[in-house]
């Protein structure tokens, strides 16, 4: 079973849907800038977690100061499936809603946008999936604000909402620059109470966007330009926020970071890291960011002989001197500095994380299926989806 890769002659460009304002404690001005986008009644999209530590509290006060309405959805779960958002639908419409404010991680953001979709296509979510060849969406969603509390999944400024199908296991995009948020505030402070092991598994997410969305067949010299400083920016500051959650400066680095890898994505897709992920996310309850981040060590070295001199330069990005290497030990470097920082911020292995290695051939199938499959810098075939889970479970020898 092989994926041939046409190289066609084709329309590529960028588009930035969002405008990003950000800063120190620039919560305080979310109502405000959400009223300037003509909002009087938001449906706040958020997770329990989030809801009872308090982060969503300066966000809802700020916004009632504004003389704006808030109705509060906190049923948010990780891997955000069909139901959760038409229960989110479903409040915004008998409340009348005619706003979303997304507070939290990927998965808030994501259940937001998709409420978004329901709410001006007037049908599920599910029938606008982008591999299924399904509707384009054809109709811009409610004005929304995204303020993430995590520092990884870029979804701040992506044009997609991963959605999960538990009737089939399977998490599908949806998207485009219609489904993007019209607005982000990022906000640094919020991000100081984030534990370290979801601050690692969200900063290597953040990375992996970088990393897959400039070696692969889509990139583009926007696309390039913003990964490139989103991977120094992890490089420079992920173990440090690890380290001590109240760096500020850290912090505030690694929230550029996961909003610059957001936008790497450009209106387009990633690679092998991604497509194993959100097939294996479908199939198993892991979190986005940690599994992702367990498996990338394994998909550079598989990949990196499909962009050596993209890989060199990932190398310089993450700090590594390559003045007189060749260009293979130049990109081989790159593989091992991302292990070693996988392994200095204590990603749990997939195993750890409770996928057992005899999935291996059932998991390789669907990532061969994910439409990210398409974008991957070196073909693939099944097998080699199952070279690569073998290398995450330590069942191949290492090759850099």
């Amino acid at each position: 079973m092989f994926m041939r890769f046409e190289r066609m002659e084709r329309l590529k460009s960028f588009e930035m849907p969002t405008v990003v304002k950000h800063g120190i404690g620039v919560v305080k001005y979310t109502g405000e800038e959400v009223k300037k986008l003509g909002v009087s009644k938001v449906l706040l999209v958020t997770d329990p977690g989030i809801q009872k530590v308090g982060l969503a509290d300066p966000v809802i006060s700020s916004l009632k100061e504004s003389g704006i309405e808030v109705v509060v959805f906190d049923k948010v779960e990780p891997n955000p499936s069909i139901h959760v958002v038409a229960q989110g639908t479903s409040m915004y419409l008998e409340n009348g809603c005619n706003g979303l404010v997304a507070v939290g991680g990927g998965s808030s953001m994501d259940t937001a946008k998709a409420v978004g979709v329901e709410v001006v296509h007037g049908e599920p979510v599910l029938e606008h999936e982008a591999a299924e060849g399904k509707k384009p969406l054809s109709k811009r969603i409610p004005p929304l604000t995204t303020i993430p509390t995590t520092a990884g999944t870029g979804s701040e400024v992506t044009q997609w909402a991963v959605i999960t199908d538990p009737d089939r296991k399977f998490k599908f995009n949806t998207g485009g620059p219609l489904i993007a948020a019209h607005l982000t505030l990022i906000d640094p402070t919020l991000h100081l109470s984030m534990p370290a092991p979801i601050t690692a598994g969200t900063g290597i997410d953040a990375l992996s966007h970088a990393i897959e969305c400039y070696t692969c067949h889509y990139a583009q010299p926007m696309t390039d330009a913003v990964a490139l400083l989103a991977m120094e920016y992890v490089g420079k500051y992920l173990r440090r926020a690890v380290a001590n959650g109240q760096d500020i400066e850290a912090r505030y680095g690694m929230s550029q970071a996961a909003m610059l890898g957001g936008l790497s994505y450009g209106s387009e897709s990633a690679g092998a890291a991604h497509a194993m992920a959100q097939t294996l996310g479908g199939i198993y309850p892991v979190a986005h960011g940690p599994c992702v981040a367990a498996m990338l060590g394994a998909v550079m070295e598989y990949n990196w002989m499909g962009e050596p001199e993209k890989f060199a330069r990932i190398a310089q990005a993450l700090g590594v001197n390559i003045h007189g290497l060749s260009l293979e030990e130049a990109a081989k470097a790159a593989v091992r500095k991302v292990y070693q920082l996988v392994r200095d911020v204590q990603i749990p292995t997939l195993e750890q994380q409770g996928v057992p290695a005899e999935d291996i051939p059932r998991l390789a199938k669907a990532a061969f299926n994910d439409p990210q499959t398409v974008g991957n810098p070196r073909d693939l075939t099944v097998k080699a989806y199952e070279w690569i889970y073998r290398r995450c479970f330590d069942l191949e020898p290492c090759t850099v």
